[in-house]
């Protein structure tokens, strides 16, 4: 019996080593296969610049800002944990490449022009962000809305055919197996060298971390960078309250899936505080609650409650990697994007200051000698430019995440139209949010410098270009507002703010907003989108003339740790 008894235990250990190295060995063909995979890219040949591409042109679009700040005020463990953190935003880098195009190697070996290599380095592919994906490189036809999250070949049908329920996770993505099928693989699967060498250095990262709350986030997000489940971390970030360091960093936002916005893209920011401006910020989380219960729609579009625990604070961003250094660059940041950290935690908006004075220098203040009367123009302000950015950020936690009839959140009902309509929500609320705290005396200057303010920053993210969900909000807000005459556009080619009306088209556009979200209503989330986003032929010639005066579209950076003097 004893006999038996070993035998039989024998026999399912035998077994459950054969299927244990079965999953070992699935998980790293997995990796090779993803490692090495062209993803959408040409198998063969050289690439080459389109014949009637301006590299030098193109190049001129984006002005080099460096990134730096003063460290002096950290101690020497805590910059030790500033570089280590730069290691481990390095590791999103390579990730992001292999999401938005593929093997980064090849491509860039193959790419037969350096002018071309060093846009296609702040485009991460042979398509510019800024001119609606189009490409630049003649080898590439127009880039696939699914990105390399899917097969380029899989219809929309395909993937809704497939039976398995966690096609639509964040942190998955979708390849074909043997027989050509669909099949689902895990994030910690098709990138497991690399997520477990973030995930070291976090850790280390964390041995030597002597703030509590820095310390157990860099855990928890190690720990999830190698399970896909990010939850805990995210509630841990909620929580790390004193830190001088930051660091957002995994499959965040999902902007780069075009075909569904299921996908979360690869990303880091590396952020050193700034107290001063923190300490100002502090003041407006405890409101949140009253102004959400108080938006002017009926009740049950605002039946999410809003944590109170938000926070608001400033930061110099020191390091982009991934995603957010893609194109046109972010500003300000609202995580985390998890309906359930919102719903019980709020969320935490971080304001990139330095990034911020460099848009508003170099490009908000030349555009505004461009395009806004001339007796308006006293009402631009980085007061404003920093308290529009900043309410934006806090409007993405507010207004409604589920919908109000079962079909789920507003992300997976909307599907590809989430993030547009989100991001528009986001820009006519924030300005709400504005107004709110005017009125509550608990901003500094005139509302009109807000108002101005905000509709030259519409010029500003307009000419992203439609492919970015940023870019098609700023069309559908801007066409509502001079469609309600909120914005008039002169006969010389410049406009005119009408303050009580956009007040008024504000509250309107931010109830038609919410009301779709709340609904869950995809087909009329697309309507307003594709019908709203065109771009007209008077702000075609206007953004020309932009163009024309050598006005840059955005930044992109000069960074690492050489940019600091770390002890």
């Amino acid at each position: 019996m004893i006999f038996k008894r070993t035998s039989i235990f024998a026999l399912l250990a035998m077994l459950l080593g054969i299927l244990l190295a079965k999953v070992v060995n699935a998980q790293e063909n997995a990796e090779k296969m993803e490692s090495e995979r062209l993803g959408i890219m040409p198998e063969t040949g050289a690439f080459h610049v389109m014949k009637d591409v301006n590299m030098d042109k193109r190049l001129a679009k984006f002005t080099e800002v460096e990134l730096t700040t003063d460290i002096s005020h950290l101690k020497e463990n805590e910059q030790k944990v500033l570089s280590l953190m730069f290691d481990a935003a390095e590791v999103m880098e390579d990730l992001f490449w292999m999401q938005a195009l593929g093997n980064k190697e090849s491509f860039m070996n193959r790419l037969q022009n350096d002018k071309a290599k060093k846009y296609a380095g702040i485009q991460y592919g042979p398509w510019d962000r800024l001119e609606g994906n189009e490409p630049f490189i003649k080898e590439f036809g127009k880039k696939p809305a699914g990105a390399n999250f899917y097969p380029v070949d899989m219809t929309k049908e395909e993937f809704e055919a497939l039976d398995n329920a966690e096609k639509t996770s964040l942190y998955t993505l979708i390849r074909r197996d043997e027989n050509d099928e669909l099949k689902v693989v895990w994030y910690h699967e098709a990138y497991k060298s690399k997520l477990r060498k973030a995930a070291n250095i976090l850790r280390k990262a964390a041995e030597i971390a002597e703030n509590k709350g820095l310390k157990k986030y860099l855990n928890l997000r190690a720990e999830a960078l190698i399970t896909s489940e990010y939850l805990e971390s995210d509630m841990a970030w909620m929580d790390m309250k004193t830190s001088n360091l930051d660091l957002v960093i995994g499959p965040i936002e999902n902007y780069e899936d075009g075909l569904f916005g299921y996908k979360a893209a690869f990303e880091a920011f590396v952020l050193v505080k700034d107290q001063d401006w923190s300490d100002r910020l502090a003041k407006f989380a405890k409101y949140l609650p009253e102004i959400q219960d108080n938006l002017p729609v009926d009740e049950k579009y605002k039946q999410d409650e809003i944590g109170s625990d938000a926070d608001l604070n400033a930061y110099d961003v020191v390091y982009y990697r991934g995603d957010c250094n893609a194109g046109s660059k972010t500003i300000a940041i609202n995580l985390p994007n998890d309906e359930r950290v919102q719903q019980k935690k709020g969320s935490r908006k971080l304001q990139l200051k330095n990034a911020m004075q460099a848009k508003f220098g170099k490009i908000l203040v030349p555009i505004t000698e461009e395009l806004i009367v001339e007796e308006q123009r006293k009402y631009i302000t980085f007061d404003a430019f920093f308290q529009n950015v900043m309410f934006h950020e806090v409007a993405h936690g507010m207004g409604i995440k589920n919908t109000i009839n079962g079909k789920g959140t507003v992300r997976k009902a909307l599907k590809e139209q989430y993030s547009a309509l989100e991001e528009g929500k986001a820009d006519i609320m924030g300005l709400y949010l504005v107004e709110r705290f005017h009125d509550k005396m608990e901003l500094d200057g005139s509302l009109k410098d807000n108002y101005v303010t905000f509709v030259a920053s519409i010029f500003r993210s307009i000419r992203f270009g439609t492919a970015s969900a940023h870019g098609k909000a700023n069309m559908v807000r801007f066409n509502y507002l001079i469609d309600q005459g909120a914005i008039e556009r002169t006969e010389n080619g410049q406009y005119r703010i009408h303050f009580t009306k956009l007040e008024n088209a504000m509250v309107s556009l931010m109830g038609k907003i919410l009301v779709i979200q709340g609904d869950g209503n995809y087909k009329l989330a697309k309507k307003m989108i594709e019908e709203g986003g065109m771009v007209k032929e008077n702000l075609k010639n206007d953004l020309k003339r932009l163009e024309e005066a050598n006005i840059p579209v955005d930044i992109y950076f000069d960074q690492g740790k050489q940019n600091l003097e770390m002890n």
